[in-house]
């Protein structure tokens, strides 16, 4: 595609775009009794128009059934997390049995470290990103202080070279090979949450297990924005959020992927609950966890409903839009935009903007822009006139355009905003 910085080019593309139906099941937030230029989807997703629907049926079936709601309702409690599953598995790469939905992020993070996280004398290390988003680098000390260890010598973050942003994958690898004789896990994050940076997961994985480590994921940024093959790729285990590119709402549930490695590996230590107890006796009531095949064995909790039929909703938009159709969508997004910046700098002096995000393959939707003294400035300018983006301490500029709801006009139309700054 050859861009243009016109809005008849952006009309043109968004008239040939195969999702652009999809906009129109999306609330877009006002500012100024205007749309907005909606570009946080890397932070919270939109909400979708059927999600007060998919509420108002959970709560009359709770008014009319109560509990009955559990085997009676439209869509039985009891089996509601098996009604997300093959759709969240679409999302990742994965099989269904290697996908349950529960919790949140960081808790199925704990809970996974569990099992995944064995240190011995010899192997207790952990190699991360340095600059990780907070809760990782939390968990991860956390995780090896409750084993005994001590953060600085247990954990090993990767920094990117003097002068450079983003890591190099070469010396990722590099690092998992020096440490390979006392590493234990390699856990990180699909796409770097600060610079939008796409690690190389499929090769990561199979470093680390050339090393004879665990390889773990946290997909926060990467679940409904970059092609993930969890599978096909022999990840251990992943999870992520859904109020994200997931579209799911604030602080919903989220989700897991187990290998099918390890579906009927019992001897596994895990934090048992209730709910990953096996189904046709669970109510039973008996002594002795028996977990459920797969990765629905590590449920604790029952479904939170309310927050399930909302992700449902968007899963269900994801599998019609077709994850292939997001992925392509949301590169070319990406690239219009990179475009756009790079052609009013071009005649904007009073602009301080770096792209400090790799260039493709490793980004997905999300462009990180590193700005000047006036960054903040900047960013209360775009915001005055309708750009909702997302500010990242010290002095980034966080932006995604979303494949399901953004336009190249949105991306036009904030190319605009840019150029009048003064």
């Amino acid at each position: 595609m050859n861009f243009e910085n016109s809005l008849s080019f952006a009309k043109e593309a968004d008239s040939s775009d195969y999702l652009r139906p999809f906009r129109d099941e999306f609330f877009i937030p006002e500012l100024n009794g205007k749309p907005s230029y909606y570009f946080t989807g890397n932070s919270l997703g939109l909400q979708p128009k059927e999600v007060e629907n998919a509420l108002k049926i959970e709560l009359e079936d709770w008014k009319n059934l109560g509990v009955e709601g559990h085997f009676h309702g439209k869509n039985p409690w009891m089996y509601y997390h098996k009604f997300l599953t093959e759709n969240a598995a679409l999302v990742v790469g994965a099989k269904p049995i290697e996908v349950v939905v529960m919790n949140q992020l960081s808790s199925n993070l704990h809970f996974l470290f569990v099992s995944f996280y064995r240190p011995t004398p010899k192997r207790y290390k952990i190699i991360m990103e340095a600059g990780a988003f907070p809760s990782d680098m939390y968990i991860v000390e956390s995780q090896v202080k409750f084993h005994g260890y001590q953060p600085e010598y247990a954990i090993i973050e990767i920094k990117p070279r003097a002068g450079e942003h983003a890591l190099r994958h070469s010396d990722i690898l590099q690092v998992i090979e020096d440490h390979k004789d006392e590493l234990a896990l390699v856990f990180f994050s699909g796409v770097q949450y600060y610079t939008g940076q796409v690690f190389q997961i499929s090769e990561i994985t199979a470093k680390a297990h050339a090393c004879g480590a665990i390889a773990g994921f946290d997909l926060a940024h990467a679940a409904g924005n970059i092609e993930l093959k969890l599978h096909e790729w022999g990840v251990d285990f992943a999870a992520w959020c859904s109020y994200k590119y997931l579209n799911s709402g604030p602080g919903s549930v989220g989700g897991v992927f187990i290998h099918e490695k390890y579906a009927e590996d019992n001897s596994l230590p895990r934090f048992a609950g209730w709910w990953g107890h096996e189904e046709s006796v669970r109510f039973k009531m008996l002594k002795g966890f028996i977990p459920e095949k797969g990765a629905a064995g590590w449920q604790v909790s029952n479904a939170p409903v309310l927050s399930m039929a909302v992700h449902k909703i968007s899963l269900d938009i994801f599998a019609r839009a077709g994850m292939q159709h997001i992925i392509e969508k949301g590169k070319k997004l990406n690239a219009y935009l990179t475009f756009i910046i790079k052609d009013v700098l071009k005649t904007n002096t009073n602009l301080q903007l770096e792209i400090i995000t790799p260039e493709m393959p490793e980004r997905g939707c999300q462009l990180s822009l590193l700005t000047g003294e006036n960054g903040k400035s900047l960013f209360d300018y775009l915001t005055q006139n309708g750009v909702i983006a997302d500010w990242r301490h010290p002095n980034v500029i966080r932006m995604a355009p979303v494949a399901l709801y953004n336009s190249y006009e949105d991306i036009f139309q904030f190319g605009q905003i840019l150029q009048s700054y003064k």
